[in-house]
């Protein structure tokens, strides 16, 4: 006599014989690909978003698209913000011919710092440790003007520090001076890299793959982390004005900490 036992699997009950139970186990044909996709399908899904709010090169004349928490958890806007095909990352795209705020005359695809209660967050350098660290890789650069900022401390109504691509030449800035510290001056498109900011005692420490690469001076309370693809370049000054033509960031992993 055949014996019949009940198996339970993922919750869904079927009968099975000790015969079937014998025969070889089917092997598995989805490729590492098709089990990353059917895991991933939007930004937060591969980066803690959390504490974070997204500004898309899209919208309005000066009213940029924002998207806050909790919509953010489940939102993604191709070609601008999504996860790439290996469900590793996130695409952070900006064109040149894309809506810009109020303050700025450049599109970005960009993540600003929100506190854990909704608001937009505001931190002094001189009260508290606070790091921002970024694993990315710059991956496209807009025509004629190809500069891209990827990750920066904001301070107010400006840019306190920020890591900073013109072609190949990779810069950590401070306030205005945009070629504070060159990092190098071969960057690669698409090479990965670590940014990292630790501000504490009116300083802010700023390291380029673990090692300490300049220490910048800054005492103000209304700072804030942001991250993406700040495309330094518009139509007056970058051809073709459209979609086609733009600044990109691929970032792995983000980590915010205060303490």
């Amino acid at each position: 006599m055949t014996r019949i036992r009940m198996i339970v699997l993922a919750g869904v009950t079927a009968a099975a014989s000790t015969a079937a139970l014998a025969l070889p186990a089917q092997a598995d044909t989805r490729t590492p690909h098709d089990t990353a996709a059917a895991q991933c399908e939007y930004p937060a899904d591969v980066l803690d978003l959390t504490n974070w709010k997204m500004t898309l090169p899209t919208g309005e004349n000066e009213d940029p698209t924002e998207i806050t928490q909790p919509d953010l958890a489940t939102f993604s806007a191709k070609p601008w913000f999504r996860v790439d095909e290996a469900c590793d990352a996130v695409q952070f795209r900006s064109a040149v011919d894309g809506v810009t705020t109020g303050g700025s005359s450049y599109p970005r695809a960009e993540l600003r710092e929100m506190t854990g209660g909704g608001e937009e967050a505001g931190w002094s350098t001189t009260e508290g440790t606070h790091t921002l660290a970024v694993t990315e890789a710059f991956t496209a650069l807009p025509n004629d003007k190809p500069h891209l900022v990827g990750a920066q401390v904001h301070g107010g109504d400006d840019d306190v520090t920020v890591f900073r691509l013109e072609g190949s030449r990779l810069y950590i800035t401070a306030g205005d001076d945009s070629h504070h510290h060159l990092v190098t001056g071969d960057y690669e498109l698409g090479t990965e890299f670590e940014a990292k900011f630790v501000a504490q005692d009116g300083q802010i420490n700023v390291y380029y793959d673990g090692k300490l690469e300049t220490t910048i001076s800054h005492d103000g309370d209304t700072n804030y982390f942001k991250a993406g693809a700040y495309t330094q370049a518009n139509c007056e000054n970058s051809a073709p004005c459209d979609s086609d033509n733009y600044g990109e960031v691929h970032i792995s992993s983000i980590e915010v900490t205060h303490s």
